[in-house]
């Protein structure tokens, strides 16, 4: 199968605005639906939250799910229903295996907090959270979670620089701060853009300004 790349423009998400909370939605939730955008491989959900200090989502239930959060800037403080609380900062990742059920919060524990979160469908029944410091992110793909099939990997690059995606038949590659340029693959990508690419293949980009890229390899 050959490389295959869409754009996924951040201008075209569903926004969700509430108090203290901005919501940018990749794909289809709640209200906002897309018959095109109901969920890439088992990914379900694709959001990126920018909140104020103290504002967030209070306790609410999830099941079925393994949500993993990856923290852009500021501080997110994370509880649940299993006696877990922790504080997510730049370069820890949190992983929630929602299994048969769960409660839990997040709040922001510092300004200007922003976060990128995925949802994963899962037939897991066992309910269990970590959160998991992942250390300096380098110029390469760092991989920073595997559930499954799927894995999450982090880059980070100056002005200039290139990174190959590692292989795979689903990749979801996010600019969550910076922008990359224009290559032979697709056209140039702003923060909150992503490239949606199918069929394996290499997928070089390179940075237009400083990049941090979020890079989901997925099961077709």
């Amino acid at each position: 199968m050959a490389v295959d790349v869409e754009i996924y423009r951040g201008s075209q998400r569903f926004a969700d605005r509430a108090p203290g909370r901005m919501t940018w939605h990749t794909l289809s939730f709640g209200a906002s639906y897309d018959p095109a955008r109901i969920a890439i491989g088992p990914m379900v959900c694709h959001d990126e939250h920018l909140l104020a200090a103290g504002a967030g989502f209070e306790t609410h239930h999830h099941a079925d799910v393994d949500i993993v959060t990856w923290v852009v800037s500021g501080a997110l403080r994370h509880t649940d229903s299993l006696g877990g609380s922790s504080v997510l900062g730049p370069g820890t990742v949190g992983v929630l295996r929602a299994g048969a059920g769960v409660d839990h919060s997040e709040i922001a524990a510092a300004p200007q907090t922003r976060f990128v979160q995925a949802w994963l469908s899962s037939e897991a029944t066992g309910v269990e959270y970590a959160a998991t410091p992942v250390g300096p992110v380098a110029d390469s793909f760092t991989e920073i979670v595997r559930l499954g099939g799927a894995a999450l990997s982090v880059a980070r690059l100056e002005a200039g620089q290139t990174v190959t995606a590692p292989d795979g038949e689903l990749r979801h590659l996010f600019v969550a701060t910076g922008g990359l340029l224009r290559n032979s693959l697709a056209e140039p990508l702003a923060a909150g853009d992503a490239y949606l690419v199918r069929g394996a293949g290499e997928v070089t980009v390179a940075a237009a300004v400083p990049s941090e890229l979020v890079l989901w390899q997925l099961p077709a």
